[in-house]
């Protein structure tokens, strides 16, 4: 996992963000170091990704690439503002001799997939209709040789896949319904019949934007309805205040990109 070392608020226009309420750097900083040490006390190793100058959105970390089994499926961004994080990523995975491909489509990384490695053989999740386009699933298909699902978001408020599902082991996930078309919701259904469903309220509360280990489930503070869904389902949350960040349009997930050897 590697999320970066610094907080500001991201660029774009964004459901999420209230630029009537101001950040507080200090704190932001702190929630992020609170996060690192989160997971590091769950036994987990952290890669720090150095900032860079005029990437300020950095700290969203999961946006600039997607792995699986050593490959990487760079990330092309959807506002030029954010265009130079992808180089950052790929010379980050450089350092670890990874195979990078380089995308062509609009993608956002972690943003808009993820992977189960023991769902049905392997699947990877993909999301579409705001930041990622659907183009870009076929094309990850091909450079990581994996099925990939496509799942259109409907809900403006859940622009990326990561603020609508995430998986909670290696092969069932959480998602709000209400964040996907009704064929995806349908799909979704067939495909996860035991998965952990969540309400409007928690993927509001930035919920569903976690982190989990298949047993602990590292998430929002503000999400307390979905924390004891899933303790009643036989995980561990890990409650983490990420309130200077969720301001900037990310909370947990957003902040990790998971590196899948």
């Amino acid at each position: 996992m590697s999320p970066p070392e610094h907080f500001v608020v991201e660029y774009a226009i964004n459901p999420w963000m209230d630029t009537t309420a101001p950040v507080d750097t200090e704190l932001a900083v702190k929630q992020w170091e609170g996060l690192r040490e989160a997971l590091v006390r769950l036994g987990h190793e952290v890669h720090v990704l150095a900032p860079e100058i005029g990437l300020p959105d950095m700290v969203y970390a999961a946006n600039g690439a997607f792995s699986v089994d050593g490959v990487v499926y760079g990330a092309k961004f959807k506002y030029p503002q954010r265009s130079a994080e992808a180089d950052a990523h790929r010379r980050f995975y450089d350092t670890l001799g990874w195979r990078y491909v380089m995308p062509s489509e609009t993608n956002e990384g972690e943003g808009d997939f993820t992977y189960l490695p023991a769902a049905h053989g392997g699947l990877v999740l993909a999301g579409h209709g705001f930041r990622t386009e659907v183009a870009a699933h076929a094309e990850a298909q091909e450079a990581l040789g994996r099925p990939v699902v496509s799942l259109r978001l409907v809900d403006p408020r859940m622009y990326h896949l990561d603020v609508a599902l995430q998986p909670l082991d290696d092969a069932n996930v959480v998602y709000y319904p209400g964040a996907f078309s009704e064929s995806s919701r349908r799909v979704l259904a067939q495909l996860f019949p035991d998965a952990v469903v969540a309400t409007e309220e928690d993927a509001l509360a930035f919920g569903l934007n976690l982190v989990s280990d298949g047993r602990n489930v590292v998430l929002n503070s503000e999400a307390t309805g979905l924390a004891a869904r899933l303790r009643e389902a036989g995980y561990v949350p890990v409650p983490v205040e990420l309130s200077e960040l969720k301001k900037g349009g990310g909370s947990v997930k957003c902040c990790i990109a998971e590196l899948r050897a």
